[in-house]
């Protein structure tokens, strides 16, 4: 386990869960570092084009209105999950926020 103070700007890095937090901010936070990993960036990005193409314009009031589909949770914070994702100076403070939460590999 690496302490987040010795971690190198462009260096990758692996991330497992190793405890559940509590509180909804915290899991937010671990739920937006989990979606740097670059296999979770694809496939958020094959569901926005699937989403675009299966959009819902409908006609009200002679106007167009559009239904929009509600986006997939690509990623869950569960114990044990691991991703892994480039590491840079503006993670630095999320990373200490829940490191208590994190093991960084």
């Amino acid at each position: 386990m690496s302490s987040i103070s010795s971690l190198k700007p462009g260096q990758n890095i692996t991330c497992e869960v190793t405890k559940v937090p509590s509180n909804e901010d915290a899991q937010q936070t671990i739920e937006k570092l989990m979606r740097k990993d670059i296999n979770h960036k694809r496939s958020l990005r094959k569901a926005q084009l699937k989403r675009a193409q299966r959009i819902n314009i409908y006609n009200r009031g002679n106007r167009d209105w559009v239904s929009r589909e509600k986006p997939a949770r690509v990623v869950r914070v569960t114990k044990g999950a691991k991703w892994s994702m480039v590491f840079t100076p503006d993670l630095m403070g999320e990373m200490r926020n829940v490191e208590k939460y994190i093991k960084i590999g």
